[in-house]
Formats: structure tokens, C-alpha cells, sequence
């Protein structure tokens, strides 16, 4: 949470309806028995570009992408609050990052600085998943040293979804399956015919972690987009009309309490 952030809330929370609304969230939360919370939360965060439009005309598209990062660090403090296990962070998708350099450009700056920020909480593990080999090189080390300087933390895990696009990922994931037992001197026929989910599963970026239960998109947009495509196939989605810079602690709490409201089937 940013300072001016941290000092409008101070405000609001002196004021009798800020203590209603602190109330409200409490309540919230109460609500939902521990058994009903996601595993794993990931979020769509959209609407940073038109937020700076509508809040901060004829400055740059880095305002809102700054805002947005901010609101990012808050909604990771707010999953560990809450005992979320995992939360994914999608902050540049594969088609984003062809648009023009003078516009990605700010964009990985605010990244960079936000994985430095997310790295030094004092025990969330981060993880960057994507394609990093399609980010300049000094934008790809900075991410991996941050992400490495975390190894050791037994906290709540941080992926930051960076160059991730879903068909990308499943691309990597059965060049990586087909390599490993290129290794091992597995004949494609034996391959094919020995070839089951969990071993794509295991080459995906997120392997070894929990599906999403929960998929949050914001800025009214109710579309997959390409995000974890194979992981979400049993995932929860809940959409909301706020711009990402704009979504509160309480549209956080009530999509909380909409998923322990859903039955879920997986499929059955």
C-alpha cells in the first residue's frame, strides 16, 4: 500500500463511516469458515491504462501502471491476512509485451521494482512464471535475483505472471517433457503411449503448486484471456467492474465470500 494510501485510510478510519466499513470487513471475513478459503487466489488486475486516463489525463501511462503496483502489494498482503497459500499476479501477458517499447518500457520498470518489493516481505517466496527469455536480458536477471533472493522463505507463495501467455506455457511445458526424456532415451513411441495429464502437469511453471480456486478479473472484462489455461479448468471466476488501481480490501473480502457460497463440482 502506498503512503498516500496508508494516510487516506488513517482518515477514513477515524471518521465514523471509515469504522464501518473497517467493521464490514471484519464481518466479511468472519463469515467465511477457514475450510472455505482458496488454496491459491490469482488475480487479472486490468485497468491501469484507462485509470490513468480518467485520473490522471495528460500524464503518463506509467501513473497508472505505478498505482496498479501498488494495489498489487496490497492484494498479496491481504491473500497472507486472509491464509491464502498461493497468489498469481499477472502483470504482462505475451501479446502486451509486443506493443510499442515506449510504452513496455515504463511498464517493466514498474515490474522490476514491484518484484523487488514483493521480494523483500519477511517471508513471501516469489516465483516469476512466464517466458523470460522474451524480456530484455538486464529485465529477466533482475526478476530471477529477485525471485532467487527469496528461496529460502517458507511464507506465502508470489508468483508474479510476467511475459505469460497460456499457450506459451504449454508450449514450454511439452518442449521441456520432450527434453527430459530425450534425456533419458525415451522413444517418442513409448512416449506417446505412456503419456498421461500429471505429466504435462509437471513441466507446466506453476508444477508442484496448487490449481487456482479462485480467478479474480477485474475492469468488467469476463473473458479468460489466455491465463492459465490448464490450471483453471476447475477454477472459480469472479468479475468485477472497478479499474485494478481502484479495487478495495472489501471487493477482495466479498469475492471470498462468493466463492465459499459456490458449490463446487470439478467437473462432476
Amino acid at each position: 500500500m502506498g503512503r498516500l494510501d496508508r494516510l487516506r485510510e488513517f482518515v477514513d478510519r477515524l471518521h465514523p463511516a471509515g469504522l464501518l466499513y473497517s467493521t464490514y470487513e471484519h464481518r466479511l471475513l468472519a463469515d467465511i469458515r477457514p475450510d472455505q478459503l482458496p488454496r491459491h487466489v490469482a488475480v487479472m488486475a486490468d485497468g491501469n491504462r484507462r485509470w490513468a486516463r480518467a485520473n490522471a489525463p495528460g500524464e503518463p501511462l506509467e501513473v497508472g501502471y505505478r498505482a496498479g503496483a501498488e494495489r498489487l502489494v496490497d492484494f498479496a498482503e491481504w491473500c497472507d491476512e486472509a491464509h491464502i497459500q498461493v497468489v498469481t499476479l499477472w502483470v504482462l501477458s505475451t501479446d502486451n509485451i509486443r506493443r510499442d517499447a515506449e510504452e513496455v518500457g515504463p511498464l517493466l520498470r514498474v515490474i522490476t521494482d514491484l518484484a523487488d518489493l514483493l521480494a523483500a516481505h519477511r517471508d513471501w517466496r516469489v516465483q516469476c512464471v512466464g517466458a523470460l527469455d522474451l524480456l530484455p536480458d538486464d529485465v529477466a536477471a533482475r526478476l530471477d535475483a529477485a525471485a532467487d533472493s527469496t528461496a529460502d522463505q517458507t511464507g506465502m507463495m508470489v508468483n508474479i505472471a510476467v511475459s505469460y501467455g497460456g499457450r506459451h506455457e504449454l508450449r514450454d511445458a511439452v518442449r521441456s517433457l520432450l527434453a527430459d526424456h530425450a534425456e533419458k532415451g525415451t522413444s517418442i513411441e513409448e512416449l506417446a503411449r505412456t503419456l498421461e495429464i500429471e505429466h504435462i502437469a509437471d513441466h507446466l511453471y506453476t508444477a508442484g503448486q496448487p490449481d487456482p480456486d479462485l480467478v479474480i478479473r477485474t475492469s468488467g472484462e469476463q473473458r479468460m484471456g489466455g491465463f492459465l489455461l490448464w490450471q483453471s479448468v476447475h477454477s472459480e471466476y469472479y468479475f468485477c467492474e472497478a479499474l485494478w488501481p481502484d479495487f478495495r480490501k472489501v471487493d477482495f473480502l466479498r469475492a471470498l465470500r462468493v466463492f465459499a457460497q459456490r458449490e463446487r463440482r470439478f467437473g462432476k
